[in-house]
Order: C-alpha cells, then structure tokens, then sequence
C-alpha cells in the first residue's frame, strides 16, 4: 500500500491552519471561612458587585459585600456542599433565571428550578433577576381594571393593572385568601398569575397550590416557593424571580401578569438576617439601612406600559403581616409610602364575621375610580363614605342612646351593606354580580328584608335573573356601563323579585 506523500502534507497544514489557541482566563479565589449560607472569599480582587460567582461541586452564590481584603458573598442552593479552603469562580455575569410560558402550571423554587415533580422545565428565555424598573416615558396611567371578583374590594378599593395594592394586617386575618381569590377570578382574562411563597410552611404552600388546582387556576398560575426551609438567601432572592418571571409576559408578549409577594414581612426578616451574617450595620429595628431600597427596587418594576411599548402590564400584590395591628411600624410604613394603595383587614371584623375583614376606614386605592368599570362607578359612588358613616353611628348606638328616625334608617341600611359585602371564600364573583348585588342594597330595595336573610336573597335573585332577566346583565358585561333606565329596569326586577322570595321562603 503507498501513500501519497503531498496529500497527507496537505491534510497536516489543514490541521495547523485550523488550530486555534483558546486560553481560558477565569479569576479564582479560595473560600476562608462559610456558614448559613454566607461565604467569605479572598482572592476575588475584581469581583463585581451582583456578580455570580461559581464554587465547587457546582453550587452558585452571588458577591454581596466588597471588603478591602475579602468578599463576602450569599449561597444560592445547599451551601453544605461548600467547604473551607475550596476554590470560587468569578462567572463575569449577573443572576438570570428561566422564563416562559413553559413555567405556566408549575412549582419552582428562587431559581426556576421545578419543586413539583413533573420533570425539568425547558425554557428558551432567561431574564435579569434584578432589572431596572420602566420610567416614567415608557408607562402610562392605570385606567385598565383587574377585578378581584370580591365586592368590597371592587366597589369601594379598585385594583387596576399595573397597580401595586398593598394587603395588609394581622395574622389569620385573610390576606392569602384575598389573593388566592384574586388569581382564581383571572380564568379567562389574559392575565398569567405569580404566586411567591416566602417562608412559609411547606404544608401551607401545598394547600395552597390544591386550592388552585381544585379551582382550575394553575392553568394560568406559576407558583414560587422558598419555604421556610430554604436559605435566607433563597427567601430574598425569590421575590425577584417571580417579577422577572412577569416581565417576560409585559415586555416579551405583551399581555398581563399579576405577581403576589405572601409575605414581604419574612422578606424583609430574610434580608436582615443576610446582612446582619455579613457584618453590615444595623438600624432601626436591627434593619440594615437600605432596607426601603430592598422592596422600593421590587415593587417600582410593576407598570403599565406605554402603547409604543406593547401596553404590557405587571400588577402587584404585596402581603405585609402586622404585629397587633401596628400598621405604623417600620417595614409596614416602608411599604404603604411605597404602594398605591392598601387593603387593611381588620382583626375585630374577621372575629365578627365580617370576611372580607376589610376595614374602610384606613383601606385605600389610590388609583381609585380610574380603574373601575362604569357600571360599579354609578352603583357605589358613596358606599365608602355610608360604611365609614355607618361604623361611627354603631358604635355611638351602642351606648344605648336613642336615635332619631333618619339616624335608625341610616344605621339599618349599613347593616344590610354589610351583608351584601360579605363573601364566602374561593368564590369570586363576575363583575355583572357585584353591580346587581350592591344596586340592590343602596337602591333601598333590600330595606324591608330581615338582615339574616340577605345572604340568601341574593344569591336567589343572581339566579332568578339569569334566567328571567339575563338581557340586564348581558348588556353591563358587555358595555361596562349602566345607563339610567337599565338602572330603572334592574331596581324594578328585583322589587318583583321580592314577591317571589317572600311567597317561597316566607322572609
């Protein structure tokens, strides 16, 4: 066999002209010292701040504090797997998580990783965890409405997208519920769901996500979980994750995102605990001092975008837990002065049972009338005011003074606005319902049916006038609006409807 010599001279200087030296440059330092789940590394001269960096055995940790002769630095993931005087990399990148619609129906923990069982999660896209929120150029006003299918909330506190509502008060008040119900009433709408678990019990979340199921809302919800058993790093992160999550949705496909924060009291408490491990000074209530800065850079990413932008939005729902109703205290003030409004549940309302416990007094949107349909504008322009009238003239009723006849009125009116304002949970109402339902109360119709039957009153006449009036409610779900006379024909079909129910259940 021979072989010809200039071919294989040929097929060699190939090789050489094809070969590359590829050096890969990479800083690296060594760990001197790590425990709950902070790290402090010399060697890491350029570090950046915010940078990923890599230690062995695959685990990620972030820079977090730049020393002279160190860096101190959080672990994402189990950072038992870290040992002393094992080697870090400095990526050259900041923290990015996977988003998508491939996410949507899923658990996953702070870093979009799955924590449902349902195998791994292949996602084309990935954003910034920490991103600069939209300015003022790229938004526009809130005018659009995110019914929350609860009445109380709807009539008197409007939530609209692209707003920040905060929920706020003690614990075992129904804060989650409001949310949980908020989700449950987006089937339909367009509207993706984030719902972040901060540490909370695993056991809680799990209810939670069978709540959802069970309602059919994890078709259009992505859960975020850092329980309780996660890293405090884990907890501070998560939040994060769930807005860029939603920003995929307001800047990539240009639709709506609704992201719950349950609860960013243990946010806070997560960041401190970092910041206090990382030897950075504490402030009030042992609080690093840019602690506004924690949830200011969070919540300031939710916006309605502009049209040239798509008209993509993000709404938020932070929960904030109140320690005995101390709303003045330091992380509930950050938080309030940072919203757009809030909702405040009371604990005396709940224990009375009035769920939603939403106090009127001191509850707010301060977006107010902008983002509420027509329809509800015209049936509740005064309710506020009436159930903040009504809440002084009871307890003034309760010395035992005698009221005048006008003052009696007034006093039962309230009672029964309070009924229709009750709801029962995981059942929000269609906005169509809600009108009906508070029509019937401030138009007096209900003055002369007995307090304890009101609940049952109207849930029969919503199913009376699908039926017999369904014409009524097509036309305010279809326009938004109510006019006069469809007013007229609406107050004059549940007068008629009075008849009926006192002849069938003797009320």
């Amino acid at each position: 066999m021979k072989f010809d010599v200039s071919e294989i001279s040929s097929l060699i200087k190939e090789e050489v002209r094809r070969y590359k030296t590829q050096v890969d440059v990479a800083q690296v330092g060594t760990v001197l010292e790590v425990g709950d789940g902070i790290a402090r590394i010399y060697g890491l001269d350029s570090a950046m701040a915010g940078e990923m960096l890599e230690f062995e055995g695959g685990v990620f940790g972030e820079a977090f504090n730049l020393e002279e002769d160190s860096v101190g630095a959080i672990i994402y993931g189990d950072y038992e797997k870290v040992r002393e005087g094992s080697s870090v990399r400095a990526t050259g990148k900041v923290l990015s998580v996977p988003v998508g619609p491939e996410l949507v129906g899923r658990v996953v923990n702070a870093l979009c990783e799955p924590r449902d069982g349902k195998g791994p999660i292949h996602s084309q896209f990935r954003r910034l965890v920490e991103f600069s929120a939209p300015g003022i150029a790229y938004r526009q006003p809130v005018r659009e409405p995110l019914s929350t299918g609860i009445k109380s909330i709807d009539a008197m506190i409007p939530i609209g997208r692209g707003q920040r509502e905060l929920i706020i008060g003690d614990r075992k008040t129904g804060k989650t519920a409001i949310a949980v119900d908020t989700i449950i009433n987006q089937k339909g709408k367009g509207v993706i769901c984030i719902y972040v678990a901060i540490g909370q019990k695993e056991s809680t979340v799990a209810e939670v996500v069978a709540t959802f199921e069970k309602h059919g809302a994890m078709q259009h919800t992505i859960v975020v979980v850092a329980p309780a058993s996660d890293s405090a790093a884990m907890q501070y992160i998560a939040p994060y994750s769930g807005t860029a999550i939603g920003e995929y949705f307001m800047y990539e496909e240009k639709s709506h995102a609704l992201c719950v924060y349950d609860d960013l009291s243990k946010h806070a408490v997560a960041y401190r605990e970092l910041s206090l491990l990382l030897r950075r000074p504490p402030g009030r209530e042992a609080y690093p001092g840019d602690i506004f800065y924690l949830h200011s850079r969070l919540l300031e990413r939710a916006a309605k975008l502009s049209d040239e932008l798509g008209g993509g939005s993000v709404t938020a729902l932070p929960i904030i837990e109140t320690l005995e109703g101390q709303v003045s205290a330091y992380i509930p003030t950050n938080i309030i002065s940072i919203t757009d409004g809030q909702i405040y549940l009371q604990r005396e309302l709940f224990l009375a049972g009035v769920r939603p416990a939403v106090d009127v007094g001191i509850s707010v949107s301060r977006v107010g009338g902008d983002a509420q349909p027509k329809a509800m504008k015209k049936v509740a322009p005064k309710l506020r005011l009436d159930l903040a009238a009504f809440r002084e003239l009871q307890d003034f009723a309760r010395l035992g003074t005698e009221l005048d006849e006008s003052a009696q009125k007034q006093l039962d009116r309230g009672q029964r606005m309070v009924e229709i304002l009750k709801q029962h949970q995981y059942a929000p109402m269609e906005t169509v319902e809600e009108v009906v339902s508070i029509l019937a109360g401030s138009s007096g119709a209900l003055d002369d049916i007995e307090v304890n039957c009101i609940n049952h009153f109207l849930i029969e006449l919503l199913a009376w006038m699908k039926i017999e009036a369904p014409e009524y409610m097509d036309t305010i779900r279809q326009t938004g609006d109510i006019t006069a006379e469809l007013m007229k024909n609406l107050t004059d079909a549940i007068e008629a409807y009075k008849t009926i129910f006192r002849f069938s259940f003797g009320a």
